[in-house]
């Protein structure tokens, strides 16, 4: 089962602005993600059209489960 951490910062033009890790490491606490929320946004690493990452919005893990079918074309 994929795993994506996703990050959400509100910019300072009032968007929403997400960041998606592959793989976090597993049972990474709230503290740890906030801290380096709060790095990223303390040290401008990221920006864009919307403009500088301003504040926290949330976190969230999603996990992600992937079904093939065997359509028998080969």
């Amino acid at each position: 089962m994929a795993k994506v951490l996703e990050l959400q910062f509100e910019t300072e033009m009032g968007k929403t602005a997400t960041i998606a890790i592959d793989a976090p490491k597993p049972n990474v606490t709230p503290a740890e993600i906030q801290q380096v929320m709060q790095t990223i946004i303390t040290n401008s690493v990221f920006g864009g059209q919307a403009g500088a990452f301003v504040g926290m919005k949330g976190a969230r893990i999603i996990d992600r489960q992937v079904s093939e079918f065997e359509l028998g074309m080969n």
